[in-house]
């Protein structure tokens, strides 16, 4: 604190100068020696301020003991602040004028260095402090401050490591009301910010507050959620904290306290009482490590300060304070013997004023930049561990996790900078891991002597029901819809949304009492959209918000959403039209083109495959080639309909003409089965598919009153005169009904959740064509930022939305009015058959037909293989090839007169013998018979064979020549007739 030089003359007017323990460290015979004055500012009415001078009268004995060949020796000159921040900078400036000091070790807190900081940087007089620890006096960046004493802020990481261990997300710090207390918070606040925690709260405690001051301020922090409580304040006031704290029951299960190094450090110095009602505190405590020279030091100090101080009986331990006072002592006695050995310091006098309050002419050390740059240069081992200053400031060391039980302070973890909570200290080079495991710690015992971590937040049982905000509107009631009991004039809440809420309490492992308070002005109307309704929540007037509330970005900037319970986004719904086709080609539209295409090609393949099987061996499949076309194709495509009347005779076509009926059968049954549904059944199709459609032609659309989805659409370049607003589904359906043109909108633009239900009751009108006009996250539950419900509420809305609960909520609220199975299902038309449809029909048909042209192929060529070789050879070899080419296919052309339709006649000699009872009388017969109808005349000799039998031998047939056994005229024979035997 700075005080004004009025108010130091005052002070001085009424100060009485006191000559201070001048001491010559050293024989005192000896007139080598140099001395040097050194000012030294205590509270010595203060249990650390006897502490601090007894280390530094120990620390410079030994220092000249060990270097008695050193030529300079600190004369120490003390002054006694009184505890006050005046007093302090009075005694700093008669050290600077009168007594003229090269330095001064002191004062002894923060408020009072602030201002004695200023002086020494005027004067240039260095000010090695060893128990100011305020982040905020090196805001101040003097270059003749030291603070050796570990600055506050490096001992924010190690309390935040610990909040996040046991993954607390509010942490409320108590702090005293000064430069002290002031000084941590922001790098506190930061720290906690790192970890995912934030300070919903700050309390504040006056350095004078009264017990009943302390009181109040506790019984207010027991109102609220929060329970993790950070202490950082002067040890007496803290020490009454915490015994008023035990006294209203806040040292009992369920809290955590977490004091800072300052109470750390001296808990040793507490009284027995105090420390009882600290039991379950945790703590963090500077690590010194343990020495030789330190056990040694610790024994002698207890035994002198003793012997100083008859009057304390209390049991006193040696604490991190004296140990920085003995270093710094230590410390500015190398720096002296430095730059007082080489440039006489002793003998400089300062340039200073005769007048004790002239602040103008306080004059300027001409050794202190010497002095600063040796103290900047010390290095040495002390006994608070390795000594050094880096601008102006020891470096951050390791800290202590300590839990208070039974009245001692038991080490549970260490925290380094680099490796985070350790339960045992480790080598940083080992390891690159930072750890704020829970794991790494120790067991815990927490207030209340148990051994369960507390939550960090607890719901408090006293204090009034957390209050709910509900929306209050017309339309969609089935989510939130409220109405009031005229008896009682209280609000019955009911909807979708308030059933997920409950659920999700009810399964929460404890109990939290809350209420539903409408948003509504005092006539029961809406008191403002859902943003006001947020924005409620981050005032404070609502604990929370439950409601169909959906989770945009700049409503998180002001609350917290736990995770949706409903599907996300903005969809566009838009009306039906009967779009069946009802033109003369529509016969057409059962199947596609390539299906079309392929199948006329398989019914002449068909036809060809028939007419090769059946040439040879059916009368029905010979005759001129035009005929033969004819009839092949004809019986192909009479398959379509059944009404083919050619009989097939092989029984590899018959083969082909079961596979070919078989796939004509199915292909026919889904094209009628396509075409009935296209002119029978009423095909749906949107009227509108594209945003950009609507914003081009400057259709009206409508969206929900109060609904977010307004900005939406403007941001979507929609005009004001094309937006609409509804309030209920029936308006909607009104509004869709009438069409842009008349009055009404062609599309309404919604959140998905609403738009299901308007389709579950109007699903044969309208169909929802994009669930993505906008991606948002759905409706979730609102809470202020930092809630610590909002995990365990996120944790059971999945639990709840996964389970039969959801399932039983959904169809009581949401389904009761539903008339379609999928409302968000599309009617379409039916899509055109297509090949990949009868690809695998279409193979077997071609495979059967191929397999049966080859094996019919195979049986004539073996059959035949005597005839097709006699032909003579040529020497042209060319001219060879093509003859007997030819010549196959000349007998391909010829009946097969072994089938059974042209099988031999054969005659026994019986059969002739008979016919000569009827005057056939020969022993060689000889008939010329003509064959028609033919290209030609062709002769067929039916002759007599030695066994008696008569056959029939074509003589002269030729390729292109059809024998017909229908007609036989007989030309000539060589027997006689002669007349029947009576």
């Amino acid at each position: 604190m700075r005080v004004a030089s009025t108010r130091i003359a005052l002070s001085l007017f009424f100060f009485i100068v006191t000559s201070g323990s001048w001491i010559f460290m050293g024989k005192a015979q000896n007139k080598t020696f140099i001395p040097v004055n050194v000012g030294v500012i205590l509270d010595l009415d203060t249990w650390e301020g006897k502490l601090g001078w007894s280390c530094i009268n120990m620390a410079l004995s030994d220092f000249y003991a060990s270097n008695s060949h050193y030529k300079t020796r600190l004369v120490l000159d003390t002054r006694d602040s009184k505890n006050d921040v005046v007093e302090a900078a009075v005694a700093a400036l008669y050290l600077i004028k009168n007594t003229e000091v090269q330095a001064i070790i002191g004062p002894q807190n923060s408020m009072q260095a602030n201002f004695v900081i200023d002086l020494g940087e005027k004067a240039q007089v260095p000010i090695i402090s060893f128990s100011a620890t305020s982040p905020s006096l090196t805001s101040l960046r003097s270059e003749y401050f030291f603070q050796v004493a570990q600055n506050d802020s490096a001992q924010v990481k190690a309390i935040s490591a610990v909040v996040k261990a046991f993954g607390w997300k509010q942490a409320v710090p108590i702090y005293i009301d000064n430069e002290y207390g002031e000084g941590i918070i922001p790098f506190l606040i930061d720290a906690l910010q790192d970890v995912d925690a934030r300070v919903p709260y700050r309390s504040v405690i006056a350095p004078l507050a009264t017990d009943e001051e302390i009181s109040e301020e506790l019984y207010k922090l027991m109102t609220m959620q929060t329970r993790v409580f950070i202490v950082h304040m002067s040890q007496n006031l803290s020490s009454r904290l915490f015994t008023k704290a035990k006294e209203i029951g806040m040292m009992s299960e369920g809290y955590v306290w977490i004091v800072t190094s300052g109470i750390a450090n001296s808990l040793s110095s507490l009284e027995p009482s105090v420390l009882d009602s600290m039991q379950g505190v945790l703590g963090v405590k500077t690590y010194i490590p343990k020495t030789k020279d330190l056990e040694n030091f610790a024994v002698r100090w207890k035994r002198t300060f003793q012997q100083e101080n008859p009057n304390i009986t209390a049991n006193v331990d040696l604490n991190v304070f004296g140990l920085w006072a003995y270093d710094a002592a230590s410390a500015l006695a190398t720096a002296v013997e430095k730059v007082g050995g080489e440039n006489q310091l002793g003998s400089e006098q300062m340039n200073a004023s005769s007048s004790l309050i002239d602040l103008e002419t306080i004059g300027v050390s001409k050794n202190g930049p010497k002095l600063r740059e040796a103290l900047l240069g010390v290095r040495f081992r002390g006994l608070s561990g390795a000594f050094s200053l880096v601008n102006g400031q020891v470096k951050s060391s390791t800290f202590q996790i300590i839990n208070v039980n039974d009245e001692i302070e038991r080490v549970v973890a260490f925290w380094t900078p680099e490796n985070g909570l350790r339960r045992e200290l480790i080598d940083s080079a080992n390891t690159n891991a930072y750890s704020t495991s829970k794991n790494n710690l120790r067991h815990i015992t927490w207030p209340g002597d148990v051994d369960l971590v507390p939550k960090g937040w607890e719901i408090p049982t006293s204090g009034k029901k957390l209050r709910i905000g509900v929306p209050v509107k017309d339309g969609f009631s089935e989510f939130v819809h409220v109405t009031y009991d005229h008896s009682t004039n209280t609000p019955q809440v009911r909807g979708y949304s308030i059933a997920v809420f409950d659920a999700v309490m009810e399964s929460l492992p404890y109990a939290v009492r809350y209420e539903f308070i409408p948003f509504a002005k005092p006539d029961g109307e809406s008191a403002g959209t859902y943003n006001d309704l947020v924005y409620q929540v981050y005032q404070g007037n609502f604990d929370a918000a439950v409601g169909d509330t959906t989770i945009i970005e700049n409503r998180s900037r002001y609350v917290d959403f736990t995770l949706p319970y409903t599907e996300s986004g903005v969809s566009m719904v838009v009306p039906l039209r009967d779009s069946r086709r009802k033109n003369a080609w529509v016969f057409l539209k059962p199947l596609s083109w390539d299906l079309w295409f392929t199948s006329a090609c398989f019914f002449v393949f068909i036809g060809f495959v028939v007419w090769l099987l059946e040439h040879r061996v059916n009368e029905g499949f010979r005759g001129l080639p035009s005929h033969q076309v004819g009839t092949s194709l004809w019986y192909a495509f009479s398959t379509m309909v059944f009404a083919q009347r050619e009989i097939v005779i092989s029984n590899c076509a018959r083969f082909v003409v079961i596979i070919w009926v078989f796939v004509v059968l199915i292909l026919t049954q889904s094209y009628t089965a396509s075409l009935a549904s296209l002119l029978t059944v009423q095909q749906l199709q949107p009227t509108v598919t594209d945003v950009n459609q609507l914003i081009k032609n400057g259709e009206k659309v409508g969206y929900q009153e109060g609904s977010f989805v307004l900005g939406i659409l403007k941001e979507m370049n929609f005009k004001d005169f094309q937006l609409k607003q509804y309030n209920s589904t029936d308006e909607c359906d009104e509004l869709l009904s009438k069409g842009s043109a008349n009055g009404g909108i062609a599309a309404v633009f919604d959140e998905v959740p609403y738009m299901k239900l308007f389709l579950g009751k109007y699903c044969s009108k309208y169909t929802m064509v994009s669930s993505s006009v906008y991606k948002t996250d759905g409706f979730g539950f609102v809470f202020p930022i930092g809630s610590p419900l909002v995990a365990d509420i996120s944790r059971k809305i999945l639990k709840v939305t996964e389970g039969e609960k959801m399932k039983e909520i959904e169809s009581a609220w949401l389904e009761e009015n539903t008339n379609c199975p999928d409302p968000n299902s599309t009617p379409r038309s039916s899509p055109s058959l297509s090949v990949a449809s009868f690809w695998g029909l279409f193979l077997i048909a071609g495979v059967a037909s191929l397999l049966a042209l080859i094996f019919s192929i195979s049986m004539f060529l073996y059959k035949e293989r005597q005839h097709i070789f006699m032909i003579p050879s040529n020497p042209d070899q060319a001219d060879s090839i093509w003859r007997r080419i030819l010549h196959i296919f000349r007998m391909f052309d010829k009946k097969d007169l072994s089938s059974h339709t042209f099988r031999k006649k054969t005659m026994s000699f019986r059969d002739i013998e008979s016919s000569s009872t009827h005057g056939i009388h020969a022993n060689y017969v000889s008939t010329r018979i003509k064959c028609s109808p033919c290209p030609s005349n062709s002769t067929v000799l039916l002759t007599e064979t030695h066994s008696g039998s008569l056959e029939f031998h074509d003589s002269g047939m030729s390729s292109g020549e059809y024998s017909d056994s229908s007609t036989i005229n007989v030309v000539g024979q060589t027997s006689q007739l002669a007349p029947p035997v009576p």
